[in-house]
C-alpha cells in the first residue's frame, strides 16, 4: 500500500475515533446530568438499565454493558470487522463513563431534563454514528432481524422497542416519567438527524424555463455556481422545456433569483433545503467520509 494511502487510512482512523470518543463523552455526561436524576428512560438498553436503577439502585453504565454482551454477540456476525471493533469501543467506553461521571445533576425539572438531555443525548449519537459505529443494543439487533425479516425495518424495530421501554417506564415510574421520556427520545431523535444530515443551510433552485441557455450562462458567470441541465416536457403545454438544478449557499439566493426574473419572468421555480451539500464549491466529499 502506497505511503499516502496508509496516512489516509490514518487520518481516516483518527478522525472516527475521535468522533467516537467526543460522542460518548457528551452522551454519557447526559445520565447524570439530566436521565437518571429524574428517573427519564430514553428507549433502548441504556432505557431499561435507566429503569432498573430506579428499582434496585443497579450502575446504569454497567447494567446497559451486560445487556449488551448477547446482543452484541449475536450480532456481530451480520458486520464488517472494523464496524464490529469501532462499536465495541464504543460501546465498552460509553458504558464505563456513565458510571464514571459522578456529575451533580443540572436540574431538577423533568421537562427542562428531557429537553436539554434528549438534545446533548442525539449530537453525542449522532456523533458516534459519524465515527461509523454504535453505541451496540438494540441497534445490532436490529439490523440482525431486518437481515432475516427485510419487511420489518430497522427503524420501525427501534421504535418498538422504544415505545416498549417508554410503556414499562409508565407502569413502573409513573405516566409522567413516560411522557417526559417521549419528550426526550423526540428530541434525541431531531438532533441526531441535524448532526447526521446537516442543517440544510444550503438552497437547491429547480428552475423549468424555455431560456435554458442564457440563464445557464448567467449563473455560471455572476454565481459561479455549477448548473445541470434536465430536458423535460410541460404535463400541459405538451412542450419542450429545461429544468435547470442549481445548489447554492444561502447569501447567493437572492442573486439566483434575480437572474431568474431578468432572464425568463415566466419561469416556473422550486427551492429545496439540502441538508448537506458535498462536492465542488462546498464540502469535500472524501473529507466528509473520514480522509
Amino acid at each position: 500500500m502506497p505511503d499516502n494511502s496508509k496516512e489516509t487510512v490514518i487520518r481516516q482512523n483518527l478522525k472516527r475515533s475521535a468522533y467516537i470518543f467526543v460522542g460518548c463523552l457528551l452522551g454519557a455526561c447526559v445520565y447524570p446530568l439530566f436521565l437518571v436524576p429524574n428517573s427519564i428512560a430514553p428507549g433502548g438498553l441504556t432505557g431499561f438499565a435507566t429503569i432498573l436503577n430506579h428499582l434496585f439502585q443497579l450502575p446504569v453504565g454497567m447494567t446497559s454493558l451486560a445487556l449488551n454482551v448477547p446482543l452484541f454477540l449475536i450480532g456481530y456476525k451480520s458486520m464488517g470487522r472494523g464496524f464490529v471493533l469501532r462499536t465495541l469501543f464504543a460501546t465498552l467506553l460509553f458504558s464505563a463513563l456513565i458510571d464514571l461521571m459522578k456529575f451533580p445533576p443540572l436540574t431538577s425539572d423533568p421537562l427542562l431534563a428531557s429537553l436539554f438531555g434528549g438534545a446533548l443525548l442525539g449530537f453525542g449519537l449522532g456523533l458516534i454514528l459519524r465515527g461509523q459505529a454504535t453505541t451496540g443494543g438494540t441497534d445490532l439487533i436490529a439490523q440482525v432481524v431486518h437481515r432475516r425479516f427485510p419487511y420489518i425495518t430497522v427503524g420501525v424495530f427501534l421504535m418498538a422497542i422504544d415505545c416498549l421501554v417508554i410503556l414499562m417506564a409508565g407502569f413502573i415510574m409513573g405516566a409522567e416519567q413516560a411522557m417526559y421520556a417521549m419528550i426526550c427520545v423526540f428530541c434525541c431523535s431531531k438532533t441526531l438527524d441535524v448532526v447526521l444530515a446537516g442543517i440544510g443551510t444550503d438552497k437547491a433552485f429547480h428552475i423549468i424555463t424555455k431560456n435554458g441557455i442564457e440563464m445557464t450562462q448567467r449563473l455560471l458567470s455572476e454565481i459561479g455556481r455549477g448548473v445541470t441541465k434536465v430536458q423535460a416536457t410541460g404535463g400541459f403545454s405538451n412542450t419542450e422545456v429545461q429544468m435547470l438544478i442549481c445548489v447554492v449557499t444561502r447569501v447567493e439566493m437572492m442573486s439566483v433569483k434575480s437572474i431568474v426574473h431578468e432572464t425568463d419572468p415566466h419561469a416556473f421555480v422550486f427551492i429545496t433545503d439540502t441538508h448537506e451539500t458535498l462536492g465542488e464549491g462546498f464540502r469535500n466529499l472524501m473529507e466528509e467520509n473520514g480522509a
